[in-house]
């Protein structure tokens, strides 16, 4: 089946569509990834977004219920230059088409995504549509310029849990309350193989609610779009500073930093890839981590209360915080990778550290 994407710029690729077709309308970001495009394709942090894997072939060993991130696929469209109909994986339930096609996630394929990855690095993030449905190029890129677009746009409403959540229940210490701003699977389930009892709340919790729940520590999770919007969000961490550890990733790690008064920028075409290097400044080494961001907190707003312990090396973007004398800290990268390596994975550990130190 025939399909179109068009970007905001004029620009007008041409591909073939998987499944049922359709048309949407998204924020157009690629991913660096050479695996893991289940765990993209169902992170909340892509809501809004039509994803462009820069890998060349994509699908070839399906789809897993295991490797799922969320509920459901998250992204808008998802973008490829050749999809693998037939999986090699004894672990594969069914193929990527025949997933995309379950889910209603409008897939395209046999485009140049070499040249469409080119242009968003050039121009930056942009909107876009894509379409079975509206074959008319210049009709389609008019749609992509009419779109309102996701800045100033409060996405984490749209998947945030709407009832708390508990994970191992039976751990004895270190009870820990994470604030779901669109958290991933796998977060979950690293803090619980550190030891902790996780209670997963609604974005909207209040301060005051999560203290009645008497944590050990509060996990500020990952999550979609502009944080900015998120008053609610910065006005929960605001009340949790100096009462309880802290730790904050991804979007989490925005919304910190806005709560401490630093600004954020946007940045022009994101990190989003299994294949970021960070340097860890109080050890010296170099980390290769998984990262989905487009937005960054300017170092050069930050208070002098807060240190940063990490900067990506390809744009000197912060990657890490930490407060001088507090409990808190947080990382722009995902240490639970899934996909990608695991240089960070320690973090959950440090954050025990963290809160059995507070409660001695």
């Amino acid at each position: 089946m025939e399909a179109l994407v068009a970007l905001a710029d004029g620009t007008v690729f041409e591909g073939r569509a998987l499944g049922r077709g359709g048309e949407c309308l998204g924020e157009m970001v690629f991913n660096t990834s050479m695996t893991g495009y289940q765990e993209i394709l169902t992170d909340p942090s892509y809501a809004g977004q039509i994803v462009t894997m820069t890998y060349p072939l994509i699908g070839n060993y399906g789809v897993a219920p295991e490797d799922d991130e969320s509920v459901r696929p998250q992204v808008r469209g998802f973008l490829m230059k050749e999809c693998c109909r037939l999986p090699s994986s004894w672990r594969a339930r069914q193929s990527l088409p025949e997933y995309l096609e379950e889910h209603g996630v409008l897939g395209i394929e046999g485009l140049d995504t070499r040249e469409l990855t080119r242009r968003v690095r050039i121009k930056g993030v942009m909107d876009a549509a894509i379409s079975t449905t509206d074959l008319d190029p210049a009709s389609l890129v008019e749609k992509a310029r009419a779109w309102t677009g996701l800045t100033g746009v409060d996405m984490v409403a749209a998947v945030s849990c709407s009832v708390p959540y508990v994970a191992n229940p039976e751990a004895p210490r270190f009870h820990v309350v994470a604030l779901d701003y669109g958290i991933k699977r796998n977060i979950v389930r690293c803090l619980v193989a550190a030891g902790c009892r996780v209670t997963v709340v609604p974005a909207k919790t209040t301060a005051d609610e999560v203290l009645a729940l008497a944590p050990d520590g509060v996990f500020l999770s990952n999550g979609p779009g502009d944080p900015r919007p998120l008053d609610y969000a910065i006005a929960t961490c605001k009340g949790l500073i100096g009462k309880k550890p802290i730790f904050g990733i991804c979007l989490g790690h925005e919304i910190l930093g806005l709560a401490f008064g630093a600004e954020i920028y946007r940045l022009k075409f994101g990190h989003r890839g299994a294949n970021q290097p960070i340097k860890e400044r109080a050890s010296d080494r170099i980390l290769i981590t998984s990262e989905n961001h487009g937005w960054g907190i300017a170092a050069d707003s930050l208070p002098s209360c807060l240190e940063i312990t990490r900067l990506n090396l390809n744009d000197n973007c912060v990657e890490g915080l930490h407060h001088r004398e507090l409990p808190i800290f947080s990382i722009q990268c995902h240490p639970e990778a899934s996909p990608g390596p695991h240089d960070s994975f320690h973090l959950f550990s440090y954050f025990v550290e963290l809160m059995e130190a507070h409660a001695s």
